[in-house]
């Protein structure tokens, strides 16, 4: 890793510490609860948010050992590995959510800096390069943690991530954040939509639903 790099996987340690504070404290009635995005529970966010870990470190094994590698086998596999997560237990979820990202780290620090440049790709998305899942993994754990509903918005944005040159779809959704009441649910009209297979990934991995 550049000292660049180095520094987004700091701040995606931080940011993951923050969301596993929230998630470690949400009782198991609460888990069940809806969140603020439409149709997603709260553990089905927290579910996403170790499956998108999952997929990421899968796409850096791919990039390191120099493998056409996919993020995840299926649409289908997705899916059920989603809807698994989503009904373990709050302190198995929790622990889950910080077991993927661990592992995502370990991956990612120990990637030699030539291999960040090599392109990846997700199903249904134009070709990134290894480096832009640093920025990805970031906003999608800052989003999601906003997304719980569980008292974190976009006020509580470090200024590094808040003030973050981001790619279009990802700067489209830090905005739909932005549009959160601070009290209150959204309006259907106001909730970014989820993702489905065969349609394209938004650029911060959001809604793989």
């Amino acid at each position: 890793m550049d000292p660049a790099q180095r520094e987004l996987s700091d701040q995606i340690d931080q940011a993951t510490q923050r969301l596993l504070g929230t998630a470690r404290i949400i009782t198991e009635p609460d888990l069940r609860a809806p969140s603020l995005l439409p149709g997603w529970t709260r553990a089905y966010v927290l579910a996403h948010v170790a499956q998108g870990a999952d997929a990421m470190r899968h796409l850096l094994v791919g990039v390191r050992t120099g493998q056409d590698r996919s993020a995840y086998a299926s649409a289908e596999t997705w899916q059920a590995d989603i809807e698994y997560r989503a009904g373990l237990r709050a302190s198995e979820l929790a622990e889950d959510v910080a077991a993927s990202a661990m592992a995502l780290r370990t991956v990612a620090r120990q990637l030699p800096g030539e291999l960040w440049r090599v392109p990846v790709l997700l199903p249904g998305a134009t070709p990134f390069l290894a480096a832009e899942v640093l920025t990805r993994r970031l906003a999608e754990v800052e989003l999601h943690h906003c997304d719980l509903g569980a008292g974190y918005t976009p006020d509580d944005w470090p200024p590094a991530f808040a003030a973050m040159e981001l790619a279009e779809p990802m700067r489209s959704q830090r905005a739909d954040r932005l549009s959160y009441p601070r009290a209150g649910g959204l309006s259907p009209a106001r909730r970014p939509a989820p993702w489905s297979p065969g349609r394209p990934l938004p650029g911060s991995w959001l809604g793989t639903r």
